[in-house]
């Protein structure tokens, strides 16, 4: 498959480069504005000259990627991917593909329509489904009054409430859980009334909480929480997010205790365990609560490999489309969005929306195709995953601190990708930019690495990017 794309993708693309370059600008490694070192002291004032006149406006000095900058030669990134296909440390079953990001021609492949497992960068699928349908959207938690002086919690799809009050200015935690007690008892107590029952209405979501193809050891490792249309924290039992650790065995009803003893602390009592009820359609809204925008929250999970989060967004797809909010309902609702945007899911199978269950397969072919319409401006609701994933080097799962592109790897800060980690398997798919500013996207998979092996992949994988990052055309 082509795309149509010529400076657009470079616009994409150069953002990933002054992004990266703004980092080393800020540590003082490359000259720049920015800076961590303590300021200067404020100077005296400069006196005016005689006759001096303004200068000329200024022009900016960092511009797009060059429309005609060289497209590599295919012969020799055929011999590139080659080389990493028949590495023996990646086992048996490898695929690869590399393409141009402006015009979609495939510059080197291997074994491109293989259907691997593909781990985390099928969250890439998921994230575009999200922002083609949804991604203006905001979940709003509710508390509603029902008979008998009962608040029932009402759960939009928000797994990522503050305990507390709410930070404007973050995703996880933009909306809290203090601030929704604080509304709903200023209502309350005006009527005079002291005393209210608690109840949870989750019912937004249905089915199994947890894919069944999950492993019980990363269920019990806390990789994914139980999916629920409430929770805080994304159902972590800390105050701190991380993407792995222990997990609320009912985020929702977590939630909803919580949010009981917030009201005690606001002057009502509470009486009684909560328990469940589906809030009436007519009931009145107490308060409410906002999540992040859809688009950030996708940032989120792409950047830090949310397999919960990721999940949450498999079934507000579907929920949108009017399927279930089930996992079927929403790797249904996945795959239908890939092929309504031309990638070709002939094939393709997803059995959860993260990737972190076994039985999913994709291929590099379906990656790649997936990533050049991300970076096409024909499709501007999506640049913001294309410029979202991780970058080489300097952020969430491609960060130096985690061994990836270390030192003087010439993808560091120049490649932006989605990375996939299961036993045997490693993955990685996105963008990088070449010596001579031309655009390509690729995609690496191998679902058959020996099991001591895998952590060496990585840096292999690395290296290649490194590669692509350091090719020119003048040799």
């Amino acid at each position: 498959m082509e795309w149509g794309l010529r400076s657009g993708a470079a616009v994409a693309a150069v953002v990933a480069l002054f992004g990266g370059y703004l980092v080393a600008d800020a540590y003082d490694v490359v000259p720049g504005m920015l800076t961590t070192a303590e300021p200067w002291p404020e100077p005296s004032p400069f006196p005016s000259a005689p006759g001096a006149v303004e200068g000329p406006a200024p022009v900016a000095l960092l511009e797009g990627l060059p429309d005609d900058a060289p497209v590599p030669d295919s012969a020799e990134m055929q011999r590139l991917v080659t080389g990493l296909a028949k590495d023996k440390r990646l086992g048996s079953r490898v695929g690869v593909m590399v393409a141009d990001g402006s015009t979609g021609e495939v510059l080197g492949s291997s074994s491109p329509d293989k259907l691997m497992t593909p781990a985390s960068t099928q969250k890439l699928f998921t994230g575009v489904a999200a922002l083609s349908s949804i991604a203006g959207t905001t979940l709003d938690t509710k508390a509603v009054l029902a008979e008998d002086d009962t608040v029932v919690l009402v759960g939009g799809g928000d797994m990522m409430l503050a305990e507390g009050q709410g930070d404007p200015d973050a995703v996880n935690g933009r909306a809290g859980l203090a601030d929704l007690a604080q509304q709903v008892a200023a209502k309350v107590k005006v009527t005079g009334t002291t005393e209210v029952r608690v109840a949870l209405d989750d019912t937004l979501f249905t089915g199994d909480d947890i894919a069944p193809t999950v492993a019980s050891p990363d269920i019990a490792a806390g990789y994914v929480a139980p999916v629920s249309s409430v929770a805080i924290n994304v159902g972590l039992l800390s105050d701190e997010y991380t993407d792995n650790g222990p997990r609320a065995s009912d985020p929702g009803k977590y939630a909803a205790e919580v949010f009981s003893a917030a009201l005690e602390a606001e002057g009502l009592q509470t009486a009684g365990a909560v328990v469940n009820e589906t809030a009436p359609d007519d009931a009145q809204v107490l308060g409410q609560v906002s999540s992040a925008p859809l688009a950030e929250v996708v940032g989120f999970a792409m950047q830090y490999s949310d397999n919960t989060i990721t999940e949450v967004l498999g079934r507000l797809v579907a929920v949108d489309a009017g399927l279930p909010g089930s996992n079927d309902g929403a790797t249904q609702a996945v795959i239908a969005s890939a092929r309504r945007l031309g990638v070709d899911m002939t094939g393709a199978r997803l059995r959860d929306c993260s990737g972190l269950g076994d039985g999913s397969y994709l291929s590099s072919q379906q990656l790649v195709d997936l990533l050049g319409i991300m970076v096409d401006p024909a499709h501007p609701k999506l640049r913001s995953e294309a410029v979202g994933m991780p970058i080489a080097g300097l952020s969430g799962t491609l960060d130096s601190s985690l061994g990836r592109f270390t030192g003087t790897n010439p993808a560091r800060g120049l490649a932006r990708a989605k990375t996939g980690s299961l036993p045997k398997v490693r993955a990685l798919a996105g963008t990088v930019i070449t010596a001579d500013g031309r655009l390509l996207v690729f995609s690496i998979l191998a679902d058959s690495i020996p099991a001591d092996r895998t952590v060496g992949a990585t840096q292999i994988y690395d290296s290649f990017v490194g590669d692509l990052a350091a090719y020119s055309t003048q040799g």
